[in-house]
């Protein structure tokens, strides 16, 4: 199997502000890995978009979008936001002309403004926070997304949020070419409904709204903050701390996400289909769900 092409370009758009994060570390870990594995020439670049204003071209050949803090309405009109969109729409109009195209993978933060800017959905805060490992369920689409094939059905994210997608309009977003990829797992004892979890926005375009590039290694560190440690102790108890860092080892679970998400993303991005890797283990029987309140922390 060979990659499309010989010289590869990412650009990576950096939306946590100047906050302290582990997603910048993840990325930059499963892009250096993902060349180390295939001994491709991959040159990655870093864009801090939202204090420095720093905005890429249309040089590049793939675009990781981030994460970040704060809230993804009140930057509504901002000079940064500008910016990015014009990126954005620069790189439909690429793909709607040029054979080659240029794929996009939109990250939480980044996810929730996409939804914003093309009014597909609500945009809203949700009742509580969200914290932890728990299982995602793809919709119909989702089970035949190209970039979901190497993953079980449901499969186990890392969530860290505030805000929500809900509400969606559907209509609309059908009329660029999307549809809902997954929703937050099942919760029939809260009559609130479930947010939507992925969204492929058109043929080249995926955003999440979790973080795929999430690792046991991060996440080990992110719980054993004091600040994290006692917020979970108070809610729910030292048994329940110690089993969500028992669960971080488990193989099944984000570590799966880790290694096979954003990697198919690459692959279709790359060489145009899985990779001999992926491909093995495309086909998954789903793993089985455990209870919510071991696996999960609001």
């Amino acid at each position: 199997m060979h990659p499309i092409k010989n010289k590869w370009k990412v650009a990576v758009l950096d939306m946590y502000e100047g906050v302290a994060n582990e997603g910048m570390r993840c990325i930059r870990e499963i892009l250096v890995q993902y060349a180390a594995m295939h001994a491709l020439d991959l040159q990655f670049d870093e864009f801090e978009v939202r204090l420095q204003q720093q905005v890429p071209d249309t040089s590049y050949d793939i675009y990781i979008s981030t994460g970040g803090p704060g809230s993804p309405v009140d930057s509504e009109g901002s000079v940064w936001e500008e910016k990015y969109f014009s990126l954005i729409e620069d790189l439909l109009a690429w793909n709607r002309t040029q054979e080659q195209k240029k794929p996009a993978f939109f990250i939480c933060h980044s996810y929730q403004i996409m939804c914003r800017y093309y009014q597909i959905g609500n945009v809203c805060k949700r009742k509580s926070p969200a914290f932890g490992v728990f299982p995602v369920h793809k919709t119909a689409a989702g089970l035949t997304e190209k970039v979901f094939t190497a993953l079980p059905d449901p499969f186990y994210i890392v969530d860290s949020r505030n805000w929500q997608v809900i509400e969606l309009n559907h209509e609309r977003l059908y009329a660029m070419g999307g549809q809902v990829l997954a929703l937050e797992k099942e919760r029939p004892h809260v009559p609130l409904e479930r947010a939507t979890m992925a969204i492929r926005f058109n043929d080249h375009f995926i955003g999440t709204q979790f973080h795929p590039e999430a690792d046991a290694d991060g996440m080990h560190m992110y719980l054993r903050q004091e600040e994290k440690k006692k917020q979970v102790v108070d809610h729910h108890g030292i048994e329940k701390y110690n089993s969500m860092l028992e669960q971080l080892t488990d193989p099944d679970k984000i570590m799966l996400t880790h290694d096979r998400l954003i990697t198919a993303f690459l692959d279709y991005a790359v060489y145009g289909q899985l990779t001999d890797r992926l491909a093995a283990i495309e086909h998954l029987d789903g793993v089985p769900a455990h209870n919510d309140d071991e696996n999960t922390f609001f």
